[in-house]
């Protein structure tokens, strides 16, 4: 096994990214608008370090916009940021 395999058969197609329907003319525009890890919003701490760090300080919320990753407010702790970022994604299952 190489040093830069990935894991499982050679013969299957990589699941790590989805794939793009090749009748879709508009699919290379649509792949790069997507945010990375399709992460649509996400939290910061406000006055850096790791994210799972002090959990009672303030958050940055950001959301992607198409493009980029704007300010959408702040949160006053870990939960209600992680609130937040979850909260799209049960409007959009659901």
């Amino acid at each position: 096994m190489g040093k830069h395999s990935r894991p499982g058969p050679p013969n299957q197609p990589s699941r790590a990214v989805p794939r793009v329907d090749a009748d879709d003319r508009l699919a290379a525009y649509n792949k790069r608008r997507r945010p990375p890890l399709d992460v649509h919003r996400r939290h910061r701490p406000l006055h850096g370090g790791g994210g799972h760090l002090r959990p009672d300080e303030p958050r940055a919320l950001e959301e992607w916009n198409g493009f980029s990753y704007e300010p959408a407010g702040a949160a006053a702790n870990l939960a209600e940021a992680q609130r937040w970022a979850n909260e799209q994604r049960t409007d959009a299952t659901g």
